[in-house]
């Protein structure tokens, strides 16, 4: 049986892709320099299966260094520090490239060429997780499947039923932390009511965190 791949080489090797710059499958080449962004160990316990990086990420390098980013810390109950403490959390966007704008300012979709390449020998390379946050459609509809079959709305519905499922890691679904989408948390105050508390108490005892979502001693 082959090994697992190694997360630091695979990391690598997506950090130096060009696919959608350079031999893309579907659609016009990236209109930019990729800079692709991927982060965490093969020791991480929780995985964020995020979208796609942004503008500010794809300057930075820094996934989630937005407000965006800052509204997701606050859902889960993480400091800064801790976030971005890679030997505990990664973070797999569908794409790992910003895929460039729509005509009304809007981030196009993840290039799928991306989670074609990837995503399979990623997650392989990670197998200590404990829990994947799928961020988004595109997250959801990739590691569900099947079961994504009534939106996001409806999947992030089923979030009870999902997270408990028997399988491992487990899964559990959340919508973008866009600011775009403060229309939907506002149809949809159970989330925060009763899914987000669920979510932090879940963290605090997977990683250890204090009331403030840093490490304990």
């Amino acid at each position: 049986m082959d090994s697992a791949p190694d997360f630091d080489e695979l990391s690598r090797h997506i950090r130096a892709c060009r696919i959608c710059r350079d031999a893309p499958l579907y659609g016009a080449p990236l209109p930019h320099e990729p800079v692709p962004i991927i982060r965490g160990s093969a020791t991480a316990r929780l995985c964020i299966a995020s979208q796609a990086p942004g503008t500010r990420a794809h300057a930075s390098g820094i996934p989630f260094s937005d407000r965006s980013g800052t509204r997701l810390r606050d859902w889960l109950g993480l400091d800064e520090a801790t976030f971005y403490d890679g030997s505990r959390i990664a973070i797999v966007p569908m794409g790992h490239c910003f895929p460039g704008q729509d005509s009304k300012g809007g981030d196009l979709p993840p290039r799928r060429e991306c989670a074609q390449a990837w995503r399979r020998p990623v997650f392989e390379a990670l197998p200590d997780l404990e829990l994947i946050l799928l961020i988004g459609q595109y997250a959801q509809a990739w590691h569900l499947g099947e079961d994504f079959k009534d939106g996001l709305t409806e999947t992030v519905k089923r979030w009870r039923e999902i997270l408990s499922a028997p399988r491992r890691p487990r899964i559990l679904p959340l919508p973008h932390p866009s600011w775009r989408n403060n229309g939907w948390l506002r149809k949809n105050p159970w989330f925060e009511a009763e899914l987000l508390p669920v979510l932090q108490a879940e963290l605090r005892t997977m990683l250890r965190l204090d009331d403030r979502g840093a490490t304990t001693p």
